[in-house]
């Protein structure tokens, strides 16, 4: 395999999965390269044509380039994480560069080469939106597995409960997962299938999975350094037994 697209939603583990797989030093430097409004820091440090328009050849190709060299890092491997809003500018991009092909996969081949497809969800979808309603309402992300903080998108702020919050978040992470398999059957394409319930208990066996899986080698226990840690807490689970209770409550009213 040349490569491999972590097709994934937030909040399944796939920075943790990112960050093991980087650090066996043989499966590439994964990460969001594609996002609908790129990291202006890799759009300075690569250098890329001003214009910013998917429409511009030279800019697309520019970028694609860009983005391989990053997430090869000193492997031979490009690795990519992909959310399901991210899919539509990714696919503009390759678009720009190969027109005269007609099915994403077939664009996705030309411009990554021979790619593994890997499904990271995460079967408990209510943890899942009550981690990502967390996320939003604290701006706080990511945190190491010392407890010092990785990745911070806005001032700190107290949770609260919000049943419609979470209620809301569940069913759009449902629907983005649907979109992901609707896709899957659409492109042909049958991905690895990982969930994050698995990758959360035994993270050495799914990483050498998927390195099996890239015929990129066995990598090596020591090497494995999780640059994350699982945020949920006791909040995390009052807010379950809660929002179970209100869902409860409202099934009985309506």
């Amino acid at each position: 395999m040349d490569s491999y697209i972590i097709c994934s939603t937030p909040r399944t583990g796939s920075t943790l999965l990112c960050d093991l797989l980087s650090s066996t030093g043989i499966a590439g430097q994964p990460d969001s390269f594609f996002m609908q409004n790129p990291d202006p820091i890799w759009v300075a440090e690569w250098g890329l044509p001003k214009s910013g328009d998917v429409e511009d050849p030279e800019y697309c190709v520019a970028f694609i380039n860009a983005a391989l060299k990053a997430g090869r890092g000193e492997t031979k491997i490009f690795g990519l994480r992909l959310m399901w809003e991210s899919l539509k500018p990714l696919m503009n991009l390759i678009d720009g560069t190969y027109p005269e092909l007609t099915s994403d996969r077939a664009r996705l081949r030309a411009a990554f080469g021979e790619t593994l497809f890997i499904h990271l969800t995460r079967e408990d979808k209510l943890d899942q939106a009550i981690s990502m309603v967390r996320a939003e309402q604290t701006g706080l992300w990511h945190i190491a597995p010392d407890g010092t903080e990785v990745e911070r998108l806005s001032q700190p702020e107290e949770p609260e409960y919000n049943f419609e919050r979470i209620s809301a978040n569940r069913v759009e992470l449902e629907q983005h997962d649907q979109h992901w398999e609707k896709w899957f059957a659409t492109q042909d394409i049958k991905p690895l299938r990982i969930r994050y319930e698995n990758l959360s208990a035994n993270p050495l066996a799914i990483v050498e999975c998927i390195c099996q899986n890239l015929d990129a080698g066995k990598p090596s226990p020591d090497d494995l350094e999780p640059g994350v840690a699982k945020m949920a807490d006791s909040t995390s689970l009052e807010w379950k037994r809660r929002f179970q209770r209100d869902a409860f409550s409202h099934a009985i009213a309506d």
